[in-house]
């Protein structure tokens, strides 16, 4: 997966404040906001700050989040919330936005806490604070299936695709001076699995749980690379800094629980085993 953010890096409130208004169109039923819906859960307890909490998401990032066949928006992140919020009475409202704006909506104060694959790292808990890792993630670099691309040497002179503020794309900022390549940022995975396939990249760096489910869906790349060592990363619940800690406990209490129960298990392999 299983990052971050995993996952992932913030690029700054201001490169996404079109989407945080998106973000408040959604309140008051605009249909063109970038949200696939919300969702709500918990019975609710006099022990929280808020009546119901907005927690932010992405838009595609399977198989932590993504819209169905069925058209029904679902993933690892999304069944790991619905069973927590269950678990320790919360209610919320899941808001798709996509990761640079589900976090600029946190940042901005429009949205309680951020569940997108987001990576933990030593930079985000200055502005963040974390829920206890709920996955274990690192870097791939894939390729299309049938490349001649072998490793980062081969990459000289040419374009790799990465997708904006993930740790894909800080890893292969951290890498294209010493092989000589060029990036390309994408909003979407999709859109970046896309270019590669166009010929128009010829590698992308993702997180390794998305990239290995995207491959077992027939997306046409195959894992090239594995950074294992200085981008492992695991991913957690955000919230502000000293900001909705009732929030955060009754997400570590909740995922305690699930672990010791084996549901936590269950929802993982309902996605990573099939």
């Amino acid at each position: 997966m299983p990052k971050a953010f995993s996952r992932r890096q913030f690029l700054g409130l201001a490169t996404s404040s079109a989407a945080v208004v998106g973000l408040g169109l959604v309140g008051c039923g605009s249909s063109s906001s970038s949200s696939s819906g919300t969702a709500s859960s918990g019975s609710g307890s006099s022990s929280f700050s808020k009546s119901s909490y907005i927690v932010a998401t992405d838009t595609t990032f399977a198989p932590f989040e993504f819209t169905n066949d069925s058209n029904e928006f679902v993933g690892i992140d999304v069944d790991l919330l619905s069973a927590i919020a269950s678990e320790t009475g919360f209610k919320y409202d899941l808001q798709s936005l996509g990761f640079d704006a589900a976090v600029a909506a946190l940042e901005s104060g429009q949205a309680d806490a951020v569940i997108a694959g987001m990576s933990i790292t030593d930079e985000r808990k200055k502005k963040y604070d974390f829920s206890d890792p709920y996955y274990d993630s690192y870097v791939c670099m894939a390729a299309k299936s049938d490349s001649d691309i072998t490793d980062y040497n081969a990459l000289s002179g040419k374009t790799v695709a990465a997708k904006t503020g993930t740790q894909g794309a800080t890893c292969a900022e951290s890498l294209k001076d010493q092989y000589g390549f060029s990036i390309t940022y994408f909003d979407e995975s999709s859109l970046m699995y896309q270019d590669v396939l166009t010929g128009n990249s010829v590698a992308c760096f993702e997180d390794y749980p998305v990239m290995a489910y995207g491959i077992s869906q027939g997306n046409g790349l195959k894992v090239v690379t594995e950074e294992k060592d200085d981008f492992s990363t695991p991913y957690g619940f955000a919230v502000m800094k000293d900001q909705n800690s009732d929030l955060l406990a009754a997400f570590n209490k909740g995922l305690a629980s699930l672990k010791d129960s084996g549901k936590y298990d269950e929802i993982v392999n309902k996605y990573l085993n099939s």
